[in-house]
């Protein structure tokens, strides 16, 4: 039933954070991660081939392994499908596999993105082996830790395991400047804070993001100095 909201046409809309906003469109424009996803990368040449194979993304938090993954599907034609290891149990696999089994029949193939995939069990680790070598799923999955400590032997010997790095000064830098351009402003810093706040972030991009909101949602009547950067953040 429609509350009263929805039957006046005025539906509010919590804005998205701005971290979500600026998400990449596509691959070329995720930062930070040349040495896979440009033209001479790993990633990126499967994406011109439009022939993907299954992988593990390692990195840390925040360098952008979800958003490889949903845009790797986009520019190979494959359909997206996401689960959550903490989230999923074995129901939620098995209709998964059945979803991408019922495409294949249609010729669609899918990428099944499996977030923080190490939190999931030897014995579920290993119901992902027939479907991957039936080649029911390409299977994309995205850990914080060490595969080879965390991961079965037989899921690795299947996937290319691919490295991402934790994001520079110079690619922190650059997701500064674009989310000054989505908003129309710079932020309020000096120069000294700015930095700062970059060193803050330690290479999380959705991070550093979250923080650059906070600050573009305060009414400063001048740039903040390193101090007063400490005091809001």
């Amino acid at each position: 039933m429609a509350d009263l909201f929805e039957a006046a046409g005025l539906t509010p809309h919590a804005p998205s954070p701005l971290a979500d906003r600026l998400r990449p469109q596509a691959l070329d424009e995720v930062v930070g991660q040349d040495h896979l996803l440009g033209e001479n990368g790993p990633i990126g040449r499967m994406a011109q081939a439009r022939r993907l194979s299954s992988m593990i993304l390692w990195g840390p938090p925040g360098t952008g392994k979800t958003t490889i993954a949903r845009l790797l599907a986009k520019a190979a034609g494959y359909e997206f499908q996401q689960l959550s290891a903490v989230f999923s149990g074995v129901a939620d696999l098995k209709k998964a596999f059945e979803q991408a089994r019922a495409r294949r029949a249609a010729g669609q193939s899918t990428l099944l993105f499996v977030d923080e995939i190490h939190r999931f069990n030897r014995a579920q680790q290993d119901g992902f082996l027939p479907f991957v070598e039936e080649g029911i799923v390409t299977l994309v999955g995205a850990t914080t830790e060490n595969p080879s400590f965390e991961l079965n032997g037989a899921l690795l010997s299947r996937s290319q395991v691919f490295v991402l790095k934790r994001l520079d000064d110079e690619a922190l830098e650059q997701l500064l400047a674009k989310a000054e351009a989505h908003e129309g402003r710079p932020l309020p810093l000096e120069p000294d804070a700015r930095n700062a706040l970059i060193a803050l972030a330690d290479g999380d991009g959705r991070y550093l993001l979250t923080l650059a909101e906070t600050l573009l949602n305060i009414a400063a009547a001048k740039p903040l100095s390193t101090a007063e950067l400490g005091q809001i953040l």
